[in-house]
């Protein structure tokens, strides 16, 4: 488990690059980043964009940011950073991380690339050739408040996706306490549009989510593995759940609603509360909520925070459990960052203790 100490071997200053930096988990790197008292962002990196000056597609950097792309080159890049973060579609970093480990550079992969550790199980949910499995061996899967001893001092780290993150920190202690029926979880997942990139989309199209509420792959979501293989971890065998995700018409946040039948019908919501809290003492990101108060997206909303409540339905005997996260920062940037602190060394939170926007 994680600790929030830092190292006193732990290098001062760190130069990173960003590959997908005009994409909206890169842009949120650099904005994170910018408060980071130990990183210098100094590659931004865009294949499609490569020579125009970065702030061209973010006005909003004007002055701040004055870079000028650069083309997806590992030598080239190797020369100005320590460190790459892949916030890449799927199927980039698959041709690419490799390249950027053998010139010396640590990496942080923010696609599902690397995430599945069974080869066939990525070409069946994502559609894509899978990596070679010595290179998905290698990539610390980093959900930091769940892995982090395995991610401190690691090289090359996938990060965890976003649905995958609020569903997973919700669920996880009462798994791997035995507490609920692992075969009886549903879990009922909503995202804002930023989930789905900046490319354009019928399914981000204003009047297509404008005043809409819809379901969207249903039984065919690409994060159904990576929540099971992880809760799998947590129950010591193979964990099935029913996971629906839904497009709500904002721009950030994610809200998990989930539901899982008690394996001992006497215990109490004051009973997981404690569970809750103990397991997560001293994760500063992961904030359980008092007993008959659950969080909404807006509370965490631009934070590196995960909120979670949780309450025992006495009449059906199942649990329920409310988590949320922003998806662009727990969901992605912010835990990149969290990770990144781990492997350099770091106090778990440097560069994220920013409080979260409100209203």
């Amino acid at each position: 488990m994680p600790s929030s100490s830092s190292s006193s071997t732990a290098p001062s200053q760190v130069r990173a690059a960003i590959v997908g930096s005009t994409g909206y988990g890169g842009v949120e790197l650099i904005r994170l980043l910018a408060a980071h008292p130990y990183v210098t962002v100094t590659s931004v990196i865009s294949s499609s964009n490569a020579g125009e000056p970065f702030a061209a597609g973010y006005p909003h950097l004007t002055e701040i940011r004055t870079d000028i792309l650069d083309a997806v080159d590992p030598e080239l890049i190797a020369g100005k950073a320590d460190v790459v973060f892949f916030a890449t579609p799927h199927g980039v970093s698959t041709k690419l991380a490799s390249q950027f480990l053998a010139a010396g550079l640590k990496v942080i992969d923010l696609s599902g690339d690397f995430r599945l550790k069974n080869r066939d199980s990525y070409a069946q949910w994502y559609k894509k050739e899978a990596p070679q499995q010595d290179e998905l061996e290698r990539a610390v899967f980093g959900m930091s408040e769940l892995f982090g001893d395995e991610v401190r001092g690691a090289d090359f780290v996938t990060n965890p996706g976003c649905f995958p993150t609020a569903t997973t920190l919700g669920l996880y202690p009462a798994v791997k306490a035995g507490w609920i029926d692992p075969d009886s979880i549903i879990v009922d997942a909503k995202t804002g549009v930023s989930g789905s990139g900046r490319g354009l989309s019928m399914a981000a199209h204003f009047s297509e989510v404008n005043e809409n509420f819809k379901a969207y792959k249903v039984h065919q979501h690409q994060h159904t593995p990576e929540i099971e293989q992880t809760l799998a971890r947590a129950a010591g065998a193979p964990v099935t759940v029913s996971f629906t995700t839904h497009l709500v018409p904002m721009t950030r946040g994610i809200m998990s609603t989930m539901y899982a039948s008690l394996t001992d019908k006497s215990r109490t919501t004051a009973d997981f509360r404690e569970l809750y809290n103990q397991f997560y003492e001293g994760r500063p990101f992961v904030r359980v909520r008092p007993e008959g108060t659950y969080p909404s997206t807006k509370e965490v909303y631009g934070s590196n925070y995960c909120d979670i409540g949780v309450l025992v339905d006495e009449r059906t005997k199942r649990l329920t459990v409310i988590s949320v996260i922003d998806n662009l920062v727990k969901g992605a940037s912010g835990q990149a960052i969290q990770n990144l602190n781990l492997m350099m060394g770091w106090d778990e939170t440097t560069g994220l203790t920013f409080l979260p926007v409100y209203p």
